[in-house]
């Protein structure tokens, strides 16, 4: 007799396909993705207080150098064994050590529930974004996290392991609010912006991960303002739909109700013409294309880090 074990039917559900649906798991295991590849050009140092080592001199712990006393020099810094051993004053520089805190903003709002490659744009501004932040934990900072989502999340930076397990939930619990909201309008992004920017520390650095699809009426004066108080980056989502879409007629529906049908040609490319138009305004900024992957925004979130 052979027996047979019953297996659940397959779910029917399309908001739970991948590309679609976000899992705190799956983003948990990001985490070897993020450090592939991952340079000595910072050191890892426990949390609090400062977490990477510049190359600013300072008082700092991290010793720098042993050089000769000069007048003005702190007696505490006096490096007694070099001065025993040449019967000279010498003092010893240190590293002026560093908090680095960095928060990360997921744009979720309708207009990111989009994709016709491999995900949706919501899920690959989380992809990119758990990315940067298992590299900024790797190297001992602390990350934090706004969504902007019906069920808005605000996670100040932590540190760890733990904090990266907070962050991955965070984003997949505001995300699952998203896909289960009824469709409307985009909310101006203008508001999280500034609850993200509360959420910084002295010093930190804010990265939005967004398409900036109707940002809202007076995004990019809020966003020049912020670029001169704080370190403002920009992760700009792009489908290959956007880039490159097929000649042809569209069918098309609005929140509001209204049907019909578009027209499109051929169009510039208008990931680009957004880019340029925030860097002129003091922000970094790099595109992702949806269809790459993790494991093709890895090598991308390393170039940014490097520069946060």
């Amino acid at each position: 007799m052979v027996s047979t074990v019953a297996r659940p039917p397959p779910s029917t559900d399309p908001l739970g396909a991948p590309g679609i649906a976000l899992e705190a798991g799956a983003l948990m295991g990001l985490r070897h993705l993020a450090r592939r590849g991952a340079g000595a050009t910072t050191k890892a140092r426990s949390g609090l207080p400062g977490g990477i080592v510049t190359r600013r001199r300072g008082r700092g712990s991290e010793p720098d150098d042993v050089r000769l006393w000069t007048d003005g020099d702190d007696v505490r810094h006096i490096d007694r064994n070099a001065t025993a051993r040449t019967g000279t004053l010498h003092v010893r520089t240190h590293h002026e050590e560093r908090d680095r805190a960095v928060v990360l903003l997921a744009d979720f709002r309708p207009s990111m529930l989009f994709g016709t490659r491999r995900s949706l744009r919501s899920v690959a501004a989380a992809e990119a974004l758990v990315l940067l932040g298992w590299r900024i934990a790797g190297d001992g900072g602390r990350v934090g996290l706004c969504a902007a989502a019906p069920e808005p999340v605000a996670l100040p930076p932590r540190a760890g392991g733990r904090g990266m397990a907070a962050l991955c939930q965070g984003l997949a619990r505001a995300h699952e609010s998203a896909l289960a909201a009824p469709l409307q309008a985009d909310p101006p992004l203008g508001p999280v912006l500034e609850r993200a920017r509360a959420l910084l520390p002295a010093g930190g650095h804010l990265v939005l991960a967004s398409a900036l699809d109707a940002p809202g009426e007076g995004f990019s004066e809020s966003v020049a303002a912020l670029a001169e108080r704080v370190s403002l980056s920009l992760i700009l989502v792009s489908d290959a739909f956007e880039r490159a879409a097929p000649p042809g007629l569209y069918p098309y529906a609005t929140p509001d109700g209204r049907r019909g049908t578009a027209r499109i040609g051929k169009a510039p490319p208008v990931p680009e013409d957004r880019l340029a138009a925030y860097t002129r305004l003091g922000v970094a900024g790099l595109r992702l294309d949806t269809e790459l992957g993790p494991e093709g925004f890895a090598p991308l979130m390393e170039r940014l880090d490097a520069v946060l």
